[in-house]
């Protein structure tokens, strides 16, 4: 009888679903760890632009997740499209300033990126590595055999490799795969709207983005110094409409109806969205909250990204914390059988992104403060001037750290040399 050794028994190849931010990083990462991995994308390209705006939807990268792309030598590519977030401004519709949080100092600035240009970097790069990136492939099903993993994707081809992780998002079929009891997303109770704004005659924030508490909606906006800005607004509606429900509306009626909503605020919202051309409206579609997932691996699959621990829309951690995980994943699978991998990857990863979850959803101080605008229905008078009055004092006595923004949250730095188990 031959005993395999752990050796052996270590993983050679991944099949990644998922070609977004999680998939491909995991993918760079899994190649630092010495394990051959290619990605597959549903879509037809792995950045499609997105229809109706010319640079995509508007996201934060953290410093936390910029410290895990150190770690696999691939934050370049965010510093090289990104512009620094020097402060998150908290405002009232009246236009009163709540609260200012900056950044930690001895950690990278937050760095706004273009949705697609970021996927368009991570593209190249991951090109630039020689992963195969194949797209057009959806996933069916996949069986595992106990040695390895085949997929099956919709144009009947097959894969095989020795392990399969779900990087597929929010909607995951991995998910499903994995534990298909698992609850569906759910509607929040918002639609969500993103634009560019090629020219403004308001002045440039200075590197902060501000989040205002809208009279009738949320509204966050960054002013930048070549006079273009991007915006996005959580509106509430109370009937669930889908992505494309909201798109036959049109662009030109859904910024009419933005206009209404904040005609009243005495904020920068009403200019920027008179400035805002129809056809630089992203009309992204309802925002979902995803349940906790029990079951993040089974077998020889295992998830990572939104597809395991999705965080509130307006938390700013979705894309940091999925790198985070693509990378300690890899860690885990450098050094540990599949079976062990998983699960002490899980225990890493999961108590970390619970807090972060409960952190953005749950409590009204600092960092969260800015996370609980994606709340389905709108603040009344009593609870506005509540709010107005004590999130000033709130900021200042955190857990935040005062008036820096999430340094707890942002402090993570992952040591790629350190031997996992």
């Amino acid at each position: 009888m031959t005993v395999r050794t752990t050796a052996d028994r270590r993983t050679r190849t991944a099949l990644v679903i998922g070609g977004g931010v999680a998939g491909p990083v995991a993918a760079m990462a899994l190649r630092k760890a010495g394990v051959e991995a290619t990605v597959y994308e549903a879509h037809d390209g792995p950045a499609p632009r997105d229809r109706g705006a010319r640079p995509g939807g508007a996201m934060t990268i953290a410093p936390n997740g910029q410290l895990a792309l150190e770690a696999i030598d691939a934050a370049e590519m965010v510093r090289a499209i990104g512009t620094p977030v020097t402060a998150l401004g908290l405002r009232s519709w009246t236009g009163r300033d709540l609260a200012r949080l900056t950044s930690p100092e001895d950690l990278p600035a937050t760095r706004f990126v273009w949705r697609t240009e970021l996927y368009e970097a991570i593209a190249r790069e991951t090109e630039r590595r020689g992963i195969p990136l194949h797209t057009g492939k959806r996933l069916l099903d996949a069986t595992d055999t106990g040695a390895g993993v085949t997929a099956r994707f919709s144009d009947g081809s097959l894969a095989k490799a020795d392990i399969l992780i779900g990087a597929d998002g929010l909607h995951s079929t991995v998910r499903s795969l994995i534990d298909p009891t698992t609850p569906k997303p759910h509607y929040a109770g918002t639609l969500t709207f993103t634009a560019h704004v090629s020219k403004t005659e308001l002045p440039s924030t200075e590197g902060v983005l501000y989040m205002c508490y809208g009279k009738k909606a949320y509204f966050a906006y960054q002013i930048f110094d070549d006079a273009s800005a991007a915006w996005a607004v959580n509106l509430p509606h109370r009937e669930p409409m889908t992505q494309t429900e909201a798109q036959a509306v049109g662009a030109k009626e859904w910024l009419k109806r933005l206009r209404t909503a904040f005609a009243d605020d005495r904020t920068q919202a009403p200019d920027l969205l008179a400035d805002t051309d129809p056809q630089d409206l992203l009309i992204t579609g309802p925002t979902e909250t995803m349940p906790q997932v029990t079951s993040w691996s089974r077998g020889r699959m295992i998830l990572i990204g939104d597809a395991a621990h999705a965080t509130s829309p307006t938390s700013g951690q979705g894309a940091s914390l999925a790198t985070e995980s693509a990378v300690q994943l890899a860690r885990c699978l450098r050094d540990l059988p599949p079976d062990q991998a998983f699960k002490t990857y899980e225990s890493l990863r999961r108590p970390r992104a619970e807090k972060i979850q409960k952190h953005t959803t749950a409590t009204p101080t600092a960092t969260s403060a800015a996370a609980r605008t994606a709340t389905a229905k709108p603040a009344g008078p009593v609870t506005r001037a509540l709010r107005d009055a004590l999130l000033p004092v709130a900021t200042k006595v955190s857990g935040a750290g005062g008036a820096v923004w999430g340094t707890w949250q942002f402090n993570h730095k992952i040591n790629w040399d350190e031997r996992v188990g």
